[in-house]
């Protein structure tokens, strides 16, 4: 599935704010339309896997707060919901 200008949006700020040697953003809000927190037009709950030298020696929590703060502007607007998949290069 193609991103929309959301997911897009999300995947450009992470890749610029983390240059990431692995991002995956994937739009999941299909699975959830007519929940709490879908939006009509969708673009409100993503998955997000990122691999990134800045999550090096970071804690799980410390990797998605760094995310959170990204796309903070995002998260009080348009997206609901975020899955985080974040580490370190295993090199």
């Amino acid at each position: 599935m193609e991103l929309g200008p959301v997911g897009k949006t999300l995947e450009n700020k992470l890749f610029a704010a983390f240059q990431p040697s692995v991002l995956n953003v994937i739009d999941e809000s299909n699975q959830h339309a007519g929940h709490a927190g879908s939006h009509p037009l969708g673009e409100s709950h993503f998955r997000v896997t990122i691999v990134a030298h800045a999550f090096r020696g970071k804690s799980r929590i410390d990797c998605h707060r760094m995310v959170n703060d990204v796309l903070a502007q995002e998260l009080k607007t348009r997206v609901h919901a975020l899955a985080i998949e974040a580490s370190a290069p295993n090199s």
